[in-house]
């Protein structure tokens, strides 16, 4: 049974009122069958527009011999960018010892480990001939970018996948003794995952080693997914992607990418099981916080980018910002640097726009603005190849994404939507274990109820 234990938790009440608020959210709601319901209905549509891609190849895209990159590649950009807020919250905040972001580690992780396994699945998305992805393995080379970015994903999710899984092991054992209402099924999946934790002394130190061992590793593996995945584009000559600075500001751009959307997450939890009490409006605050510091260094960044190659001015350069700053996509461009960074700076100073509702708002034009930032990065560079572009149709000259392209871009987010709703539901969405063991010598008894 489990013990009461009041001074392990001090912040969020007793340990029975934690337990029971956190695992009343854990079961098969009606309300949660309609959202699977409709997630999956909408999924299955966009699998049958990739199927249409996949037997009458990338032509029905909008991706030609110039524009090779669009959407697609765009999107697993800003999937890696995202998955980084694993990394922030639960390694960085955790190993500076920043106590309050500890109920969100398990919201964060989560969102890491969804974005980065859908990522490898965007990839395979953008190619016209996805059976010879083996190949990359078989006569892949050391001198490929891709090879690299393929390595760390994999290593990143692997990671991830054990961050999140080692301190779920007590709150599993929580779930194997008081989730009688579920489905036997479930119970048992519990039981196993539990590896039979029973909270001794020896089990407890080998979680906290284990975590904190995986919390180093995981800060180079974040920072190589995302700088790794910047050489893709700095290796090149290209206008716009020939820059010395990628990987810094591709790193920047992911936390508030990452920012914005467990910002979102975080409020759509919050209010759907209730949880009040522990994701509270002091963590929203302290969010916007995190979310205006990373963000002005991001912004440090964006100035960077572009006053240094605009200072020089070389032909093609100017050529590129023409068509940022004042040509066919000066529009996306304003409204990115705009309403999705400089604005919500400016917002989030303000204490009052760090309330939940106002702070989702704002977050939620970060983490689009997020999105279309990447597809500004991609895309007006390939526009304007070296070569000039003569004797081709139109639609080779201007980069225009289809409905297909679209639908199976959406499908990717719908899968990311799919696997953050089944693991917050299956799976206690805050760390009870590790809250109400703040103290390094505090422990909270997990036993098998007594017949």
């Amino acid at each position: 049974m489990l013990k009461k234990n009041q001074s392990s938790a001090p912040a969020y009440g007793s340990t029975e009122q934690l337990v029971t608020d956190v695992m009343k959210s854990v079961n098969l709601s009606l309300g949660f069958k309609a959202w699977m319901g409709f997630l999956i209905a909408a999924l299955i549509a966009c699998l049958y527009a990739y199927y249409i891609q996949l037997t009458k190849g990338l032509g029905v895209t909008g991706l030609r011999d110039y524009v090779s990159w669009g959407m697609y590649i765009s999107n697993f950009v800003f999937f890696v960018a995202s998955s980084l807020i694993g990394m922030l919250i639960t390694a960085v905040l955790g190993l500076l010892g920043m106590k309050w972001a500890v109920p969100l580690t398990r919201i964060s992780e989560i969102i890491a480990l969804a974005f980065a396994m859908v990522a490898g699945l965007v990839i395979i998305s953008d190619m016209g001939r996805p059976d010879r992805f083996i190949n990359l393995f078989i006569h892949g080379r050391l001198q490929s970018p891709i090879l690299w970015d393929v390595t760390v994903v994999t290593t990143y999710v692997f990671i991830s996948t054990l961050l999140l899984y080692l301190p779920l092991i007590p709150d599993l054992a929580l779930c194997r003794n008081k989730l009688g209402q579920m489905p036997p099924f479930f119970v048992k999946i519990y039981d196993i995952l539990s590896l039979s934790w029973v909270d001794s002394p020896a089990q407890a130190a080998i979680i906290k080693k284990s975590v904190r061992t995986l919390m180093v590793l995981i800060i180079p593996v974040a920072m190589a997914i995302h700088t790794v995945t910047s050489w893709l584009f700095a290796s090149t000559l290209r206008v716009g992607w020939d820059s010395t600075i990628f990987g810094p500001y591709f790193i920047s751009g992911a936390f508030v990418a990452g920012c914005g959307v467990l910002i979102v997450v975080m409020y759509f939890i919050r209010s759907s099981y209730r949880l009040e009490r522990y994701i509270t409006e002091d963590h929203f605050d302290k969010m916007g916080k995190l979310l205006v510091l990373v963000s002005l260094v991001y912004l440090y960044f964006n100035i960077n980018e572009y006053l240094v190659p605009a200072y020089k001015m070389k032909k093609d350069d100017g050529e590129h910002f023409h068509t940022l700053f004042f040509g066919a996509h000066a529009f996306m461009f304003w409204s990115v640097q705009l309403l999705g960074l400089v604005l919500p700076i400016i917002l989030l100073l303000f204490k009052p726009m760090r309330k939940p509702f106002p702070i989702m708002v704002v977050a939620v034009f970060v983490a689009v603005a997020s999105w279309f930032k990447r597809l500004l990065i991609v895309v007006p560079t390939m526009e304007h190849p070296f070569l000039p572009i003569q004797n081709v149709p139109q639609n080779f000259k201007v980069y225009s994404p289809t409905v297909i392209e679209t639908c199976v871009t959406l499908g990717s987010l719908l899968m990311v939507a799919i696997i953050i709703t089944l693991l917050a539901k299956f799976f206690p969405v805050l760390p009870i274990w590790e809250m109400t063991h703040e103290e390094e010598h505090e422990q909270l008894p997990v036993q098998k109820d007594e017949a």
